[in-house]
């Protein structure tokens, strides 16, 4: 990554995806929702259930998340657990059981009222509690997914509650954060199932590193203490760098291909996921769909100069 994107353009797009007015302008243009459509397939569970079908038949796994952050009202997280419990509903219909589960959700829980000002976090737990007992009966995975750093402990405290009962669930951690490593040697210990990723928020640089070597050099040691642990790494990034490093470091902790598992995002590198998933990998693809997509696509350009230079390029096209 550039310096200019990493210190200059990527901070403008991650403040951009907090500005309300900008929100609602970009979800007007029928221009920018054509090219949002290729990092996010639709806002309807028959959209997502296509696109899963698809890429099922290609051989991937799949983690579906139901866009939507930071709700303020009960109800509101309320329709974010139905919405989950429909989305299950229909996934699981003949849904493989044992094993490595091809098909995941993946969830925000702040979604589900983490941030509310009284029981926020008993509340985020119990709804997340509902959506896992829904998942297990129906052979579907979740994870949970990792926002901005003062949720870090509260997100971390809610998942160890809910391993107690649901053993597979998932937990993300963000690279880029300096207390990770000590995360990742906690939840390589218990056995949990761990999905690394780089960093999406626009962090201070007193808890997170923000150039990017030293980000992807803490991937790298981070994965690495996943790869010795007794859990199961799902490695998130689209990188060169550490999709290179990564045969090596399963060899050398005597990990198979089915120990682990390689995520990307739909509509990024799809070239590669298919060449992962040809050679013998465990390839799963992170498949986002709803209304609420805006905070989430205004991630995805700040991530990589390339998503940037797609849209700016889509956007010529259709103008």
């Amino acid at each position: 990554m550039s310096g200019l994107f990493a210190h200059t353009v990527r901070p403008a797009l991650l403040a951009a995806g907090r500005a309300d007015g900008l929100r609602r302008a970009l979800q007007r243009s029928s221009v920018t929702r054509r090219v949002v459509h290729r990092f996010v397939p639709g806002e309807t569970i028959g959209d997502v259930l296509n696109v899963v079908a698809a890429l099922r038949e290609s051989g991937l796994f799949v983690s579906v998340d139901y866009l939507g952050e930071n709700v303020n009202d009960v109800e509101d997280a309320a329709a974010t657990v139905r919405a989950y419990l429909d989305l299950l509903g229909a996934l699981g219909a003949g849904a493989p059981t044992g094993g490595v589960r091809p098909l995941e959700v993946s969830v925000k829980l702040s979604a589900l009222g983490q941030a509310l000002d009284r029981d926020g976090q008993k509340i985020a737990l119990d709804n997340a509690r509902t959506i896992c007992e829904r998942a297990s009966q129906v052979g579907v995975w979740v994870t949970v997914d990792a926002e901005d750093h003062t949720t870090t402990d509260s997100t971390l405290s809610i998942s160890g509650d809910l391993r107690v009962d649901f053993p597979w669930l998932g937990t993300v951690l963000q690279a880029y954060l300096r207390r990770t490593r000590g995360d990742c040697e906690e939840l390589a210990t218990v056995g949990a199932r761990v999905r690394l990723c780089k960093g999406a928020y626009d962090e201070p640089a007193s808890v997170a590193d923000r150039a990017g070597d030293d980000i992807t050099d803490s991937y790298l040691s981070c994965l690495q203490v996943l790869m010795a642990g007794r859990g199961y790494p799902m490695v998130a990034s689209h990188d060169p760098l550490i999709l290179e490093t990564v045969p090596r470091l399963a060899r050398e902790s005597g990990r198979s291909q089915t120990e682990f598992e390689y995520q990307m995002l739909y509509g990024v590198r799809e070239d590669e996921q298919r060449r992962l998933a040809g050679d013998g990998n465990q390839m799963r693809v992170y498949v986002p769909f709803g209304t609420e997509w805006y905070g989430y696509f205004m991630r995805r350009l700040a991530e990589r100069p390339a998503n940037l230079g797609f849209f700016l390029r889509a956007l010529r096209a259709y103008a």
